[in-house]
């Protein structure tokens, strides 16, 4: 029988991956887009083994109404996978960030999973009328999930709640058998660059955190022009969603040892000098 997954934010990058890997191991995914364009393209690409849903995970009666489509097609049977990774990034030093900005950023990141989640546990093994075994959740968060660089904190407030939330989430499903994975990764080539390459930071311009700014962004743009290909992303989503025995928590990106390992290990202060002195970030008391 077909292995069914829902993925959200499945228009480009890490989502389209996810979703690509998954159709060449032989499941049908529905994946979340907010455009008709974007579902009109998948069409195109993978026919008839992917069934779009224009859904904003934000909108709460737009993620029931997919979660009865997915239901109705169905037929009866159980969800086995849902990958949770619609997600935004914006940026800019917190000091100064409009709270609508956070909020914003809270909603489409941690809320929209929470919502996108909620609608479709039954699906997944909560509905015990429904013949197949429980399913999985894939949380894709990042490794600002634990590490928080400066100037995105709205984005690493965001993604550590969605950590949080997995954890708690993956203990009380234990009732149901139905288990929640954690995939964050760290700089991957997506369009999300060219987006950030355009954020307006000039309202930041006339604040002592313009020129720091700058030398981040141009960092941050560079640094993610030379991560992972998004399909090595789906191929550990599909690994999550596949493999007898998952990890909890997959920390994927290039040169892990500097980038991942090394941080966590190091103490907090130390890391934080490191950082202020590559970015400039220093007292000028």
């Amino acid at each position: 029988m077909t292995q069914d997954a829902v993925v959200t934010g499945a228009s480009t990058g890490i989502g389209r991956g996810a979703v690509k890997v998954l159709i060449r191991h032989g499941w049908r995914v529905f994946a979340g887009v907010r455009k008709q364009a974007d579902a009109d393209s998948l069409r195109q690409e993978f026919g008839d083994k992917v069934v779009p849903l224009l859904v904003d995970v934000t909108d709460a009666a737009a993620v029931k109404a997919a979660a009865a489509e997915v239901r109705a097609r169905l037929g009866g049977h159980a969800l086995k996978g849902l990958v949770n990774n619609a997600g935004i990034a914006i940026g800019g030093p917190l000091m100064h960030m409009p709270v609508d900005q956070i909020r914003r950023t809270l909603e489409v990141n941690t809320l929209g999973p929470v919502m996108v989640t909620q609608a479709l546990l039954p699906l997944l093994g909560a509905d015990r009328t429904l013949t197949g075994g429980p399913g999985r959740i894939v949380n894709i968060t990042s490794v600002a999930g634990k590490l928080a660089p400066p100037f995105l904190g709205d984005y690493a407030m965001s993604k550590h709640a969605l950590e949080a939330f997995s954890e708690s989430l993956r203990r009380e499903l234990l009732l149901y058998g139905i288990d929640v994975i954690v995939v964050g990764p760290g700089a991957v080539v997506t369009p999300i660059w060219d987006k950030a390459e355009n954020v307006d930071v000039t309202a930041y311009a006339g604040t002592e955190y313009a020129g720091v700014l700058k030398r981040f962004m141009d960092w941050f743009i560079t640094n993610g022009r030379q991560g992972l290909p998004p399909e090595a992303i789906g191929a550990v989503v599909y690994s999550a969603l596949a493999a007898a025995k998952p990890r909890a928590r997959y920390a994927l990106m290039r040169n892990n040892l500097v980038n991942w390992t090394i941080p966590n290990l190091l103490p907090k202060r130390l890391v934080d000098r490191v950082i202020g002195k590559q970015l400039g970030l220093v007292s000028r008391r």
